[in-house]
């Protein structure tokens, strides 16, 4: 399992932070999601072999929210 850590510009709402968990939530391989409100970052496990980080921060940048910084541990 990997692990990332998006770093986004900000979320101005509890509801952004909802939007974006539950999207990222639907994605094939995505193990958990946990969205950190007041540090703007939002941490996910997965399955590489079904999806990359790069294809994680692309669900949250069409959602409208600007990933600054993507770190992967695998």
């Amino acid at each position: 399992m990997s692990k990332a850590i998006l770093q986004l510009d900000a979320l101005s709402c509890p509801s952004c932070m909802q939007k974006i968990q539950g999207a990222l939530e639907k994605q094939a391989g995505v193990d958990t999601v946990k969205v950190l409100f007041n540090a703007a970052k939002v941490k996910t496990e997965f399955d590489a072999d079904q999806v990359s980080a790069d294809q994680l921060s692309n669900v949250v940048s069409d959602l409208g929210y600007e990933v600054k910084s993507v770190k992967v541990k695998s």
